[in-house]
């Protein structure tokens, strides 16, 4: 029965994985024994995640690559299957935000929304594929977000790529199952990240924010980790195509 709420052997890729979401993701499969390599931009902190885990005797490693560059993602996929030997699950967790109206945008923002949220888990997912392929077991977990399910007040190009996210893993469910693939995606509500910092430091809109939320609270990262590491286990094989929302009931609750 544990082993259908297990990760030995599994061998996990996850963007962003140094702080916040993909932090807490990859603490979860590490603590249910797989193997995990972590991608992030900052050299230092990758070094620093790594050195900590391997120091606990964990079978962690760690990159510093660009997800919204060609080179950075093909770096990626190269060094995970070279330390780990395989990828049986991938998590595309990296993503950034740009609050603003959707007036002030320039298009070079725009494209490096879309570049880094969006194009990067379109290439990962099909980089990924053929080795997805080879174990039998494959998982991927697309970190979208309520804000691709309802409207915000700002961030207007953050929720079309969270959109997006949440259809292209429809797709990809459909498409790659004859692969013995399954895609899921996760949807997180207000969760406390680095990401959200600055606007959960605003009391006035934490409060209102709170108000909406049938559970009366902000989330937290470790409450998306753990649905992430269920997704890849063998209790999770049945699900695939699913966009699941983590919001506290937020988007439940309506008017």
């Amino acid at each position: 029965m544990n082993s259908r709420f297990d990760l030995t052997d599994n061998r996990a890729l996850i963007t962003g994985g140094t702080k916040g979401i993909g932090l807490a993701i990859a603490e979860e499969f590490l603590a249910f024994g797989a193997q995990v390599t972590i991608v992030a931009r900052n050299a230092a902190e990758v070094q620093k995640q790594v050195e900590d885990w391997q120091g606990k005797g964990l079978k962690a490693f760690g990159l510093a690559a660009d997800m919204s560059s060609v080179a950075g993602r093909k770096e990626a996929i190269d060094f995970a299957v070279g330390k780990m030997g395989a990828i049986d699950s991938l998590i595309n967790n990296v993503g950034t935000n740009n609050r603003k109206s959707t007036l002030e945008y320039t298009l070079d923002e725009y494209q490096a929304l879309l570049a880094t949220n969006l194009t990067s888990v379109f290439e990962m997912c099909r980089l990924a594929h053929p080795h997805l392929v080879k174990g039998g077991k494959g998982s991927i977990v697309n970190i979208g977000s309520i804000a691709g399910i309802t409207a915000v007040p700002t961030g207007s190009i953050y929720g079309m790529t969270k959109a997006a996210i949440a259809q292209l893993t429809k797709n990809l469910a459909v498409e790659w199952a004859k692969d013995r693939i399954r895609v899921n995606c996760i949807a997180p509500g207000f969760i406390r990240t680095p990401l959200t910092k600055d606007l959960l430091a605003n009391q006035s809109f934490v409060e209102r924010a709170q108000a909406q939320i049938p559970l009366g609270r902000v989330g937290e990262s470790f409450e998306i980790g753990g649905l992430a590491a269920f997704l890849c286990m063998p209790s999770g094989g049945y699900i695939t195509g699913e966009t699941v929302v983590v919001d506290g009931g937020f988007t439940t609750k309506g008017i």
